[in-house]
């Protein structure tokens, strides 16, 4: 949205309030991931999850000051995702102490595939235009994600077989 269109409708504000909202869990969750590996001297992949989070970042920062908001407005019912966490959050159990990089994109290319899904069925759906072109950008975006994880993905070594056993595994003292 630029500076020479009309105010934002009511439900405009409310989709981009849930959009935002997405990014800020990414962006948790993903630092969340990163201090878990550090946990388990797996500076590697959690350095990636460092990057993966400082990118949503990016985006949710871009959302804030395309709004003019100062922060998160409260979340309305409207372009509600199913299930408690959003579209482009990974599942806690999604992450292995001895999980490799390769991994890491894996759940990051979930995650986009997964926003981007979210955001074509708006973008095809009932919502005012203005949601709908907004939507259609953002799974534009997604799929400009999805395409630069997939790359960084052939750069990267697939784990061998065998790549989750530890001969010595952690221990929870009790």
């Amino acid at each position: 949205m630029s500076k020479t269109d009309p105010k934002p409708s009511h439900e405009y504000s409310e989709f981009m309030s849930r959009a935002y909202a997405m990014e800020l869990e990414a962006v948790e969750r993903y630092a969340q991931f990163a201090e878990q590996l550090d946990t388990h001297n797996n500076r590697e992949v959690a350095e990636l999850f460092r990057k993966l989070s400082a990118i949503e970042a990016l985006h949710a920062k871009r959302i804030l000051e395309e709004m003019g908001w100062p922060s998160l407005p409260v979340l309305t019912p409207a372009y509600a995702w199913e299930g408690s966490e959003g579209p482009e959050t990974a599942p806690f159990e999604s992450v292995h102490y001895l999980m490799q990089p390769y991994h890491a994109l894996e759940i990051a290319l979930a995650c986009e595939l997964q926003a981007q899904k979210y955001f074509e069925q708006i973008a095809s759906g009932s919502a005012p235009e203005q949601v709908k072109a907004a939507a259609e950008e953002m799974a534009g975006d997604e799929r400009g994600h999805v395409t630069l994880i997939r790359a960084w993905m052939k750069k990267v070594p697939q784990p061998a077989a065998g790549w989750d056993e530890d001969p010595d595994p952690p221990r929870a003292n009790e």
